[in-house]
């Protein structure tokens, strides 16, 4: 087993990479998710190079290994909205352009909301737009997130993931992010049968397609559909469960990222946290 907790938050770009990666070890962690632009938004900001440079430095002296791009919330590849859907696609796909900036990474998107056309519809949907983004030369590994099922999300379940995958024609470039909140809010209980979960999982996904964890506790109760993320060890999910999740023989190599409502300093006492409850 690695000894290495891969561990980091949710942090600005306001600041740039290298800013970031100073942040993320000051607060005692080794990766950290961002936002590839406003998440309500559409812009981007004009790629730095010379930070892009500076923080792939930084990153090797550091013992950053891996870093997690997110996908604004504006992204539905599956909307009833023809425009939005062209919004999506054309931001996808700069999205992973900007990201052979730093080759080798993870961005992580949620499926999207079929708005009443249904599931089946709201594949097809985010499959075309998936065989239009994904180049078979790009060094970045595309993220499904499992999702609460609040509305008409699609992700909620493993099947629905494993249809995605199913029909994406790289799907070499494809894993899927495990958001703890999302799936003990979507039914899925990870807090008293965390090896049952993990086995379904590996019998319809694999195992070897999740590539990182969304470590957040959860304000709502088991099975809610809600989505509102909650404090380690404040929710309804606890501090032991994430014990044996962060320890879990399939899960520990993972990179997690914390997406708790919290400032630095806050993110900093988590990561010490579940530092110390790491065995």
């Amino acid at each position: 087993m690695s000894e290495i907790f891969t561990i980091g938050c949710h942090l600005s770009t306001s600041k740039g990479f290298l800013n970031m990666g100073k942040e993320i070890v000051s607060i005692g962690g080794n990766t950290f998710q961002f936002f590839t632009r406003n998440p309500r938004g559409g812009s981007a900001k004009p790629i730095d190079v010379d930070d892009m440079a500076a923080f792939r430095e930084f990153a090797a002296e550091n013992g950053i290994k891996v870093i997690l791009a997110h996908a604004p919330y504006t992204l539905n590849c599956c909307s009833a909205d023809e425009s939005t859907r062209e919004f999506a696609i054309n931001t996808f796909a700069d999205d992973l352009e900007r990201m052979e900036y730093v080759p080798g990474n993870l961005y992580n998107f949620h499926p999207g909301s079929h708005v009443k056309q249904g599931v089946d519809v709201g594949i097809d949907y985010i499959v075309e737009a998936l065989n239009k983004v994904i180049k078979p030369e790009q060094t970045t590994t595309v993220l499904l997130e499992t999702m609460a099922g609040k509305g008409s999300e699609i992700g909620r379940t493993f099947e629905e993931i494993k249809r995605i995958i199913d029909r994406v024609e790289l799907n070499d470039h494809l894993g899927v992010c495990l958001d703890t909140c999302h799936v003990y809010d979507g039914e899925y209980d990870i807090v008293n049968n965390l090896d049952g979960v993990l086995k379904e999982f590996d019998e319809i996904i694999g195992l070897n397609r999740l590539k990182a964890v969304h470590i957040n506790d959860s304000k709502n109760p088991f099975g809610s559909h809600k989505d509102r993320h909650e404090k380690i060890g404040e929710g309804s999910i606890g501090v032991e469960a994430f014990r044996r999740i962060i320890n879990h023989p399939d899960l520990r190599d993972l990179p997690f990222y914390l997406e708790t409502p919290n400032e630095l300093d806050g993110y900093a006492k988590e990561i010490a946290l579940l530092k110390s409850l790491r065995a």
